[in-house]
């Protein structure tokens, strides 16, 4: 690659957060029997209607703020004609000329460097049927997906490497679930990705002939297709061919990209205005209405000017609800450090997710009970993720569980000296090689007080009382 370089640009299709379809009342839930959540509209049925969802609109217009594209008051929804099995109307309902959103801009971070990728357009569209190939010999098709509402994300072609494209696809994603419009799940096929990829020589400004890699579910597999492709392109230049414009797609068993069809059968879409749909016009109430919420990069900063690590914000905002519920604990009054600390070690194990939704084993208000007890000397870390531990099963509140255990911290200097003075007695060569030099040994004291008074020992008092006596 040194005398080539990559063109490449995405196609980005997420389908929006409803419940409902694009243009009718049908469910969009994920799972259904085939062809159950179906209607005249989503069948194509003749003279059934299409009536657009607002919520599908309100979404895609936040989608856009987020990516700071151009916001077109006035739109058009079009008839993309083409034949094909899933599409019972011999038509997909799309926006071609006149879009919603229009050029805006997505910056990733790549090797601590950011990099700026244009956005050519965000468009609202209908989702065609699936086709089920090899049932009983014979290609079935689901209608439940026909007519889901989908926003597709056209990039600039701006990006150069498989790795940039992977950082933007996964940055997309982000702001899709922060903007709670997607779910981001590449395996139920809610958010799908196409790729455009030439090669041209380093220094020229004119684009080399085009593929695209279609139907590519996993970030790690856009990465690889890209990758093979370039390398592709690149070989069969060296040895003298041509790049022919063709679509393809990734065989992952063969980690190589196949040819599905060439240019010669490139559809000629014949768009034109939906006769049945007027230009999609958005009052002032729903615009002042749609707002952005904070995105996970302003999540993180604040995050780490509040004291976490750049680690542990990562973590934290790498799924909407786990920032909300850190921030949920912190809002009750937890340290920030020593919430996020808890939250990653103990919550999330137990936390599980299920598309922009995420349930936790304990309410986020009882969490923040519970580091007020450590923050103010009831009890000390171990035990609190003793009591976490049966807060989860048990359901109660720590302090029931705390006061029913006798769990309380034992604070009085008194009780503890008496504890470390015994440490110290049946510990004598130790004690001697301390006072040698070996102060490491102090944590096998504190330790060894732990164990004698059953982990409720003030931390902070045993190791005053031992340096002391040492």
């Amino acid at each position: 690659m040194t005398e080539y370089e990559a063109v490449i640009g995405l196609e980005v299709h997420g389908q929006l957060n409803t419940r409902t379809k694009m243009f009718c009342g049908c469910s969009t839930a994920f799972g259904a029997p085939p062809n159950t959540h179906v209607c005249p509209v989503c069948l194509g049925m003749p003279g059934a209607l299409p009536v657009p969802n607002r919520r599908a609109i309100e979404l895609a217009v936040r989608v856009g703020r987020a990516l700071d594209c151009e916001l077109f008051a006035t739109s058009q929804f079009a008839r993309k004609n083409y034949f094909y099995p899933d599409l019972a109307k011999g038509y997909q309902i799309s926006q071609f000329e006149l879009p919603l959103n229009g050029k805006g801009e997505l910056t990733v971070e790549l090797d601590g460097s950011p990099l700026a990728i244009g956005i050519t357009r965000i468009h609202l569209e209908e989702d065609a049927a699936k086709n089920m190939h090899g049932v009983g010999g014979e290609t079935l098709v689901d209608f439940n997906r026909a007519g889901v509402p989908l926003m597709e994300v056209v990039s600039e072609p701006d990006l150069r490497t498989a790795a940039q494209a992977e950082a933007y696809l996964k940055k997309l994603r982000e702001v899709f679930l922060f903007c709670g419009a997607n779910d981001g799940n590449l395996e139920e096929g809610s958010f799908r990705c196409d790729a455009n990829v030439s090669i041209r020589p380093v220094g020229q400004a004119r684009f080399g002939t085009r593929v695209e890699l279609k139907n590519i579910n996993s970030f790690r597999f856009v990465r690889l297709a890209i990758e093979f492709e370039i390398a592709r392109q690149t070989a069969l230049i060296a040895a003298g061919g041509e790049v022919v414009q063709e679509t393809r797609t990734y065989s992952d068993a063969r980690n190589e990209t196949i040819s599905m069809r060439g240019k010669e059968e490139a559809h000629d879409y014949r768009y034109f205005p939906d006769p049945d749909l007027p230009p999609l016009v958005l009052p002032e109430e729903m615009l002042a209405r749609v707002t952005v919420p904070e995105q996970a990069d302003a999540i993180r900063a604040r995050f780490v000017a509040s004291g976490l690590s750049s680690g542990a914000a990562m973590v934290l905002t790498s799924h909407p609800a786990f920032a909300r519920y850190t921030d949920t604990v912190i809002a009750a009054g937890a340290n920030a450090k020593t919430a996020a600390n808890f939250i990653q070690a103990e919550v999330l194990r137990h936390a599980r997710t299920d598309g922009l939704e995420a349930t936790f084993p304990v309410p986020a208000e009882r969490v923040a009970e519970l580091l007020a007890l450590v923050a103010d000397g009831t009890i000390n870390g171990k035990i609190a993720k003793d009591v976490f531990s049966q807060m989860v099963t048990s359901r109660r509140p720590p302090a029931a569980i705390i006061e029913e255990q006798g769990l309380a911290q034992v604070t009085d200097r008194g009780a503890i000296a008496q504890v470390v003075d015994q440490v110290l007695s049946d510990n004598p060569s130790q004690v001697a090689k301390y006072r040698e030099g070996k102060t490491n040994l102090l944590g096998f004291f504190v330790g060894q007080v732990m164990k004698a008074t059953q982990g409720q020992a003030n931390p902070k008092v045993v190791n005053e009382l031992l340096r002391e006596r040492l």
